[in-house]
């Protein structure tokens, strides 16, 4: 997306992973009608694109006598980020009771990446017959939600009073919380830590998720057991009581919830037994815990930068033993990583402009060398339509530049870290900024990097460095800080990693598509990290 100064409006992101089950829902409007009595019967087919084939995936019911419709049946799909997941929707007359599709007459079909469906949310398109023209005013609506609950449940409890069972001293009080199995008998979901000497503990406030707790279900009955912990595992039972969620949730700030903790072989004994304790629920909060998705759907763009080395070490782009040489098949290893990487990206940014920026090459006419350079030699306007724009931008400016030195990564990094340092004065989950480096060596300017990684730490912005050529790539692995800390020549530390960094080599002889999973794997998590750290929601929030 086209770097915005102005204020934008806001949007969302979030999970831990970026596998999880995406629900589609279809309407259709102003179908054909293929049926001369009646108007046509709709039903909707998907499929996926496998390895060069259309696979069908599921079909919706069919909408009997109807042009206009919406489908209970919902698609299930797996969403991978980091994959182009390519999908058709393809709708047809129902004529027979045949499961042959070429037994019905065809109305139309779409086709689209599921990454485009999910960064727009929902989405309206022409429905076009097999020579590609519109399939009359036919349309299809196909809308995404995220299937996962990821409400989690904050609990601060206390007790009071609780039975003593230690000879010489008080109890050692600790909660088991259980919820009920498929198979009648109760599960064990948590445990709280043991409060010492005391019969009445204040237990440090706890986050679940609300499907370990109750599957999801406030109303559904809970158990909470209280024991006396004993070094040698023989706890002494103090007392339970059941209770729901719903319940629970009554306890604010203000109004303390007290529930009984019964002990039932002491209430059968004693006529007299009032508890043995109170429990006290102090707090019961549920909010969410964002996913990647959610920050998506809720509006969230990727902005998409790339940096290209042009320095003499790629040798002479007229030369076949050149990194920058484009072979007969019009490629290089350069545009091999633009495409890996731009092709998944380019659906979560809606304008698909992206500024592609050059580095370490003198510039006509006067032949200075910059390291911050518009490839389209456009510097007010720097950006390409799409990653096509990128590579044809990048072959066109190749005759045109001197590859020189040296290597010096910084500017790149904070030419976009001040785009992304723009975008922190929304306040919002609008935008997270991905600068890809293709790069065929050392770096030069490696303190300065360092400095400006550590910064950018701070910043909605990921760094993906892919390595070209045979060098010897140390440095790079230093900056990706999976193993340690990565650190500025001040000593400041990065607040988070956010460089990936993988060598082209390792994926030469691999599926293209392997080369996009390793450097864009980590970076749903690196964007639900940044905006989780920040406090920020979803911007379209939908209600819990």
């Amino acid at each position: 997306m086209a770097y915005t100064v102005t204020p934008m409006p806001v949007g969302p992101i979030g999970s831990q992973y970026c596998v999880c089950k995406v629900e589609l829902s279809i309407c259709g409007q102003n179908l054909l009608d293929r049926d001369v009595t009646s108007k046509s019967d709709p039903f909707c087919v998907l499929f996926m694109e496998v390895n060069g084939k259309w696979v069908e995936l599921d079909r919706t019911e069919t909408a009997v006598n109807n042009l206009n419709p919406a489908f209970a049946k919902k698609f299930i799909v797996d969403y991978h980020f980091e994959e182009v997941q390519k999908l058709k929707f393809a709708l047809f007359d129902q004529d027979k009771s045949s499961m042959q599709l070429y037994e019905h007459d065809f109305l139309g079909e779409f086709s689209c990446t599921l990454g485009m469906i999910v960064s727009s949310k929902k989405i309206t398109r022409t429905l076009l017959l097999g020579n590609g023209k519109p399939a009359g005013k036919g349309m299809i609506t196909i809308a995404a939600q995220e299937l996962s609950d990821n409400r989690v449940i904050t609990l601060s409890m206390a007790g009071r009073k609780l039975d003593k069972k230690d000879l010489f001293g008080k109890s050692d009080p600790f909660l088991e919380f259980y919820k009920p199995g498929d198979d009648g008998k109760w599960m064990l979901v948590h445990r709280t830590e043991v409060i010492k000497y005391t019969l009445d503990p204040v237990w440090k406030p706890f986050t679940v998720p609300l499907v370990s707790l109750c599957d999801g279900d406030v109303e559904k009955m809970i158990k909470v057991m209280c024991y006396d912990y004993d070094s040698d595992g023989g706890h002494d039972f103090i007392g339970e009581f059941q209770t729901s969620l719903a319940r629970m949730c009554e306890a604010q700030d203000a109004f303390l919830l007290e529930l009984e903790c019964i002990n039932p072989k002491k209430q059968k004994k004693k006529k007299n037994y009032k508890n043995s304790g109170i429990i006290i629920v102090k707090s019961c909060k549920i909010t969410r815990d964002f996913s990647f998705l959610d920050y998506i759907l809720g509006g969230c763009q990727l902005m998409f930068t790339v940096g290209i080395d042009f320095t003499a070490s790629n040798g002479n782009p007229r030369d076949p033993s050149s990194l920058h040489y484009i072979n007969p098949m019009g490629t290089n290893e350069y545009l091999s990583a633009i495409w890996a990487v731009g092709q998944i990206i380019q659906d979560y940014d809606s304008d698909k402009m992206f500024p592609a920026l050059g580095f370490g090459a003198q510039l006509p006419p006067d032949w200075k060398v910059s390291h911050e350079f518009a490839i389209n030699f456009n510097p007010t306007n720097p950006f390409c339509s799409g990653v096509e724009g990128i590579v044809q931008a990048y072959s066109a400016c190749l005759p045109h530049i001197r590859f020189y030195g040296p290597t010096n990564f910084s500017p790149i990094i904070n030419h976009v870290a001040r785009f992304a340092a723009q975008a922190t004065q929304q306040e919002s989950a609008s935008q997270y900024f991905i600068l890809l480096i293709i790069t065929d060596g050392v770096i030069s300017d490696m303190d300065e990097t360092r400095h400006a990684v550590v910064q950018a730490s701070k910043l909605p912005m990921s760094i993906i460095i892919v390595g070209v050529g045979n060098a010897d790539f140390a440095a790079m692995e230093f900056l990706d800080g999976d193993s340690r800390v990565l650190r500025s020549y001040t000593g400041e530390e990065a607040v988070r990693d956010i460089v990936q960094f993988v060598p082209f080599r390792d994926f030469r002889n691999a599926p293209k598509e392997t080369l996009a999973k390793a450097v864009l794997a980590e970076l749903p998590q690196q964007v639900v990290q940044y905006f989780k750290h920040q406090n920020l929601p979803p911007i379209n929030l939908e209600p819990a």
